[in-house]
C-alpha cells in the first residue's frame, strides 16, 4: 500500500500501518521527544493555556455550502 493512498488519521488509529515507509516519521519522532523530555506538569500547563485561549476566542460560525435553506 502506497503512503499517498491512505488516510493516516483513520487507518493508523491503533498505530502506524506503514512502519518505516510512513510519511510522518519526522512528526512521530518530534512527538516522542516532546513526551520523553517534557515534565507532566509542564504538559498540563501547556494544555491549560490552550484551553484558556480557546475559551476567550469568539465563536466560529460554519455556514454550509449553499447557505441556509428556508423551511417549506
Amino acid at each position: 500500500m502506497e503512503a499517498t493512498q491512505i488516510n493516516c488519521a483513520e487507518a493508523c488509529k491503533n498505530g502506524c500501518i506503514l512502519g518505516d515507509k510512513c510519511p510522518n516519521l519526522e512528526f512521530r519522532d518530534q512527538a516522542s521527544n516532546f513526551i520523553r523530555n517534557t515534565p507532566l506538569d509542564q504538559m498540563h500547563e501547556i494544555a491549560e493555556i490552550a484551553r484558556r485561549r480557546k475559551m476567550t476566542e469568539p465563536p466560529k460560525w460554519v455556514i454550509p455550502e449553499g447557505g441556509i435553506q428556508p423551511e417549506d
